[in-house]
């Protein structure tokens, strides 16, 4: 009798209970009825918010400028810029190189609608960095420099520029970082064939002609990187590309302290071996089935011919990086020193052989 009574107590228990729940939710949704609404999502310490990035871009707009390049007085190319450093009477504005490429003027314009002439302190050609000087008096801000090396995949980014022409100065654009380390071929010329690799950022925000040499900065306002047209194609859509921000001012400290750039030198003009139309031209094989770059001549004293490499031969490999092209040529061989000995691998009338070779120098 005592168990069905314990049961009893339990069952009558277990039913108020039920009911003090239900009616405790009840008056929660009927009286605080936004109680549960206002949830914010985290995942790994990170508060996703989709308030907008406009305090970022506060940050960074003024620093932009549009970048305006002349020769014998008429207008031959625009672009973006921005200005990365102030020091005493001078400030520093970080552009592409192409942008200013074959001028003999260059101006930039501000937010503020102020047109001022630069002085062009210099640039590089295979890293793209153009680097101009204006009065510290004249400038509005400075961008705030962030880190590439420490971006994540997915992280959110934006692009400040003058895309298409000035009726669209100072454009944002966003998107995501979405690949880092990135190996692009890049031609220097207007001709088809790459002369150079760049290892850069990828985002899918939308970058544009006349966004070249403008900031890619992260949602800090911050910047990471320096758009380039020139590794955007326009076959593809949602893939533009960014000189990281580290090597982009390892090149222009260079720039301005007038130290110049010294690669390494082989000695030898080249043609890829897939091109039959300069094989042909230049009196070559163009049923050579090797994959490498031909040496189509060789400078008489140059590290390559020292070396006894001469024209005809097939060069596949560079220590043990393969060479399939003269942009891979160029990207392994400017990864060493000059006096640096490398290794040579290449094929003359069907045989391969190897080289030491001493690199000299060549001066951009």
């Amino acid at each position: 009798m005592e168990k069905k009574n314990e049961k009893l107590v339990i069952i009558v228990c277990s039913i108020i209970a039920l009911f003090v729940g239900a009616a405790g939710m009840y008056v929660l949704f009927h009286y605080f009825p936004n109680a549960t609404t206002n949830i914010t999502k985290s995942e790994k310490e990170v508060t996703v918010n989709e308030n907008g990035i406009s305090d970022a871009v506060d940050k960074i707009y003024d620093s932009v400028v549009v970048v305006e390049t002349y020769k014998e007085q008429q207008k031959i190319s625009s672009g973006t810029g921005f200005v990365y450093r102030s020091e005493g009477n001078n400030a520093y504005i970080l552009t592409n190189n192409h942008v200013i490429d074959n001028g003999d003027e260059v101006y930039v314009v501000f937010t503020d609608g102020k047109q001022i002439k630069t002085k062009i302190v210099g640039s590089d050609e295979y890293a793209d960095i153009g680097v101009l000087q204006v009065g510290a008096n004249d400038i509005i801000s400075v961008a705030e420099i962030g880190s590439s090396e420490q971006t994540k995949l997915g992280d959110t980014v934006f692009a400040v520029g003058a895309p298409l022409d000035s009726a669209y100065s100072w454009t944002v654009t966003r998107g995501i970082l979405s690949g880092k380390d990135r190996l692009v071929e890049v031609s220097l010329s207007n001709n088809s064939a790459n002369d150079w690799i760049m290892k850069v950022i990828q985002t899918d925000a939308a970058i544009n002609s006349g966004n070249s040499g403008g900031p890619l900065a992260n949602s800090n306002g911050e910047v990471i990187g320096i758009t380039s047209l020139k590794l955007v194609s326009s076959g593809v859509e949602g893939m533009g590309f960014a000189i990281p921000i580290e090597d982009a001012l390892e090149y222009a400290d260079k720039i301005i302290s007038g130290e110049k750039t010294v690669r390494p030198l082989l000695g030898i003009t080249m043609i890829d071996s897939n091109d039959i139309y300069a094989l042909f031209a230049n009196g070559f094989n163009v049923n050579n089935k090797t994959k490498g770059v031909v040496v189509a001549s060789v400078q008489e004293g140059s590290a390559a011919n020292k070396a006894g490499i001469q024209k005809g031969d097939v060069i596949t490999k560079l220590d043990d990086d393969e060479i399939t092209s003269i942009a891979e040529l160029r990207y392994n061989l400017y990864k060493h020193n000059v006096g640096d000995t490398i290794q040579v691998t290449y094929q003359r009338n069907d045989k391969e052989d190897t080289v030491k070779v001493t690199l000299t120098a060549s001066e951009d």
